[in-house]
């Protein structure tokens, strides 16, 4: 792979700085349809070309994924706007897939764990949505206790963010493993720092929820998910539990 062939996936698969063209248009989309569907296509055509230009990722590249993925990680753990989160962990988590690449998995499978990524950010996106119709903004902080004055939706938003930070089960789980332990990127340090890498994501997660759905609603008559809605994003969160256990099982 060239450096120019490099330069171009890594505008799709995000290396800092290049990163910050898809944060910077994120930003910009306001809608949620947007938003998703960037979501979705921004990362698999990083796989297309990836494929089209020959993978031969060298060491350095790889070097430079991991830090960048090191570095939103880090910086999701201070971010307190839900919009600008999901593009920083997207990032990070993206950033990941050259570790993949570099290992023996098939092209299909990483259009599968691509997907697996950002579907869930996918839902995160709708719940952030559901805030700032609530609320006018997707601010943490703002307003709290939302576990008593939205159940639902809390519930909702513990699962999805779960799915999000790549909790066992789900397809991000399997994303991981497979950058940990693949047999053309097996070094101590590469395996480490995704480690570190998942731990940032972790930890931000409970940060954003301990300052969403913990302690007192500071205001009453909010409108919680209703049923038909729950369900959907039940089942969808169910599709993705199905997705990472038949993941998992395609592990050798």
């Amino acid at each position: 792979m060239s450096g120019i062939s490099i330069l171009i996936v890594g505008l799709f698969l995000p290396l800092f700085p290049l990163s910050m063209i898809f944060n910077e248009l994120f930003s910009r989309f306001t809608s949620a349809k947007l938003r998703i569907a960037l979501l979705i296509v921004w990362p698999q055509v990083g796989i297309i070309l990836a494929y089209l230009f020959e993978v031969n990722i060298p060491d350095w590249v790889i070097t430079w994924a991991l830090f960048t993925a090191l570095l939103y990680a880090f910086r999701g753990l201070t971010l307190r706007e839900i919009g600008l989160w999901t593009s920083f962990i997207a990032t990070s988590s993206w950033a990941i897939l050259w570790v993949v690449l570099d290992s023996d998995t098939t092209f299909s499978q990483l259009m599968f764990y691509t997907l697996g990524l950002s579907l869930p950010l996918c839902l995160l996106v709708l719940l952030c949505g559901e805030l700032e119709k609530q609320f006018g903004a997707a601010y943490t902080g703002l307003y709290n206790g939302l576990a008593e004055s939205l159940p639902r939706f809390s519930g909702v938003l513990v699962f999805v963010i779960l799915a999000v930070v790549a909790t066992p089960l789900f397809p991000g789980f399997t994303v991981m493993l497979t950058a940990i332990f693949s047999t053309s990127a097996s070094s101590i340090i590469t395996g480490v720092t995704i480690s570190i890498v998942w731990l940032f994501w972790t930890w931000a997660g409970a940060r954003l929820l301990q300052d969403l759905i913990v302690g007192t609603p500071k205001e009453n008559g909010k409108v919680d998910l209703s049923l038909n809605t729950t369900w959907a994003y039940t089942a969808a969160l169910g599709l993705l539990i199905v997705g990472g256990i038949y993941s998992i099982g395609g592990l050798s």
